[in-house]
């Protein structure tokens, strides 16, 4: 460990709490969302939200990426939205001698990208996400240009709006480390949400790190130990995705690997310097519930793919 690590690992507790007052200044409830959202970010994946309009998914992601001092941009996908739109495109300029060729970045280059109702896209820009997603890079035409460090996606949802929408092939579903629900504000929050945004006005947030601190942060999650023992409850809890009764397709490797990385990045921000069973058990859901294909039989039968899980973790003691 460097001594910039070690001098980014003794404020940790302190970063990490600094990062929930100055969300809550803004987000109201969603405790369980912010805490998979900056997992997602600590783990290095991309995140998928999905909620019922009107519960501030998208302001959670501006929110975030203004706390961690990030560079942000937001994509609004709709069906006329084509793959340059958000990768760029190269562009010719007239010069003195001639002519030249420019490439102007689209709004990919940026560190938190938000796709904001990312099924309204057609299937063709979806796909331009994809490079991006894996390789952390962008190809236009016969030129590759990286994409700056860190890189995440973070798209949104709306799972009762479906006509007009594109559900995303099973190929990028795979890509997001964790797939997020947003639920409804209790009363009490529901109370103060009016009384925050029709009196007291949009509070505004500050920077709790820089974007080296958050990537020294990512490196000092993977270097949180797992036991041999929790790593196969792992990969059994995987395979039991494979030949459960009522999933046609189960979970893919991608998916073992993100559940320990998710695990690790939950008990460090819980302050552990270990993985426990219950990191597993609580990330398992939002790591498995998007990889997880039901068969025509489970799915008349009103089967959830959040009940599958549970049922497996149940079986897997876990």
């Amino acid at each position: 460990m460097s001594e910039d690590q070690k001098a980014v690992y003794s404020r940790a507790p302190e970063i990490f709490k600094k990062l929930r007052r100055e969300i809550d200044k803004v987000i109201v409830g969603q405790n369980v969302a912010i805490e998979q959202l900056l997992v997602a970010i600590l783990a290095g994946g991309h995140a998928l939200l999905e909620s019922n309009p009107g519960l501030a998914k998208t302001l959670l992601v501006k929110t975030t990426a203004s706390c961690l001092g990030l560079d942000y941009s937001r994509i609004q996908c709709t069906p006329d939205l084509m793959p340059a739109d958000i990768t760029g495109t190269t562009i010719i300029e007239e010069i003195d001698k001639g002519k030249k060729f420019r490439f102007e970045a689209g709004p990919v280059f940026s560190n938190i990208v938000l796709a904001d109702e990312i099924n309204r896209a057609s299937p063709k820009t979806q796909s331009a996400l994809l490079e991006a997603m894996q390789e952390k890079q962008v190809t236009v035409g016969n030129k590759t240009y990286l994409l700056d460090r860190p890189f995440f996606i973070l798209a949104t949802q709306n799972p009762i709006e479906m006509e007009g929408t594109f559900p995303l092939p099973e190929a990028q579903l795979d890509r997001f480390l964790l797939k997020i629900f947003m639920e409804y504000p209790s009363r009490e929050e529901e109370l103060e949400i009016l009384e925050r945004y029709t009196i007291r006005g949009e509070p505004s947030v500050e920077p709790v790190v820089s974007k080296e601190e958050v990537i020294a942060l990512q490196q000092l999650c993977r270097d949180i130990p797992v036991s041999d023992d929790l790593k196969t409850a792992t990969v059994n809890l995987v395979l039991a995705t494979r030949k459960w009764e009522g999933v046609q397709y189960g979970a893919s490797p991608r998916a073992t690997i993100g559940l320990i990385l998710s695990a690790k990045a939950r008990a460090f921000l819980q302050g552990r310097n270990y993985v426990s069973k219950e990191d597993l058990h609580v990330m398992a859901y939002p790591v498995l519930r998007h990889r997880i294909i039901l068969g025509f039989e489970a799915e008349r039968k009103g089967l959830t793919r959040d009940q599958v899980v549970t049922d497996i973790l149940k079986s897997q003691s876990l």
